[in-house]
């Protein structure tokens, strides 16, 4: 959600409190960049580079690493709405700096699926529990990971068509759909990282499965716009 930055204003905009918990936070902390050198784009660079090793950390398998990973995946997550508030109160936003982010976001979520699945592989494969797996653990992760990519950029085309409004998540009491990710250190420090990978491996690819047709409503909702406005203006 952030850009080409334009020049540092002073002192924050005013604009109204995000609605969740966690962006507040966000904002908070962002708050005292405003006037410096820091833009957006870098905040989103620091996200994914956590989210990156918070992945690679999960790919160790065993139990530290695979918590430690589950922590930097956390914090990867609250880091993703420093970006956007910063761009918010300072004015420095672009549309490339907003995909950016859009990409940051699916890279960290595939790769935490891919991460986990490999993982557990890697237990599988050190121990006598890999025969325990009908299909390997990796590509369970990899079927959540490629349904995961197909919903960032199906979302992405709606936000396009539809605006934000499109793409709005589930909101109750300060916290968003996204907001589970904030309870995977309880998946990894409870051992239930396989049942989370098996079940990310059917309710990813159908929740892919409820985008595609909210894609299609809302392309053919486009559609038929333009063709009253061809009817309109002739």
């Amino acid at each position: 959600m952030t850009g080409k930055d334009q020049p540092a204003e002073t002192l924050p905009r005013a604009v109204p409190l995000p609605r969740t918990w966690d962006a507040r936070a966000a904002r908070w902390l962002v708050t005292p960049l405003v006037p410096t050198r820091v833009t957006p784009n870098h905040l989103t660079t620091l996200r994914l580079l956590i989210g990156l090793a918070g992945a690679f950390y999960l790919a160790r398998g065993d139990f530290l690493h695979a918590n430690i990973g589950a922590f930097l995946i956390v914090l990867s997550n609250f880091v993703d709405h420093t970006d956007g508030e910063l761009a918010r109160i300072s004015g420095k936003t672009s549309r490339i700096g907003h995909f950016y982010d859009l990409a940051a976001d699916a890279a960290t979520t595939i790769l935490l699926f891919l991460g986990m699945g490999y993982g557990l592989g890697v237990v599988a494969a050190s121990g006598a529990t890999a025969a325990e797996w009908r299909v390997p653990p990796a590509v369970l992760g990899g079927i959540a990971g490629v349904a995961v990519a197909v919903i960032f950029f199906l979302r992405m085309r709606i936000e396009e068509m539809a605006g934000k409004a499109g793409t709005q998540q589930a909101f109750v009491g300060g916290f968003e759909t996204e907001d589970v990710l904030y309870l995977l250190p309880l998946v990894t420090l409870t051992g239930i990282a396989s049942p989370f990978v098996v079940a990310a491996s059917i309710g990813a690819p159908l929740f892919a499965a409820y985008v595609v047709l909210d894609y299609w409503r809302v392309t053919r909702r486009a559609a038929g716009k333009e063709t009253r406005q061809v009817w309109i203006s002739r």
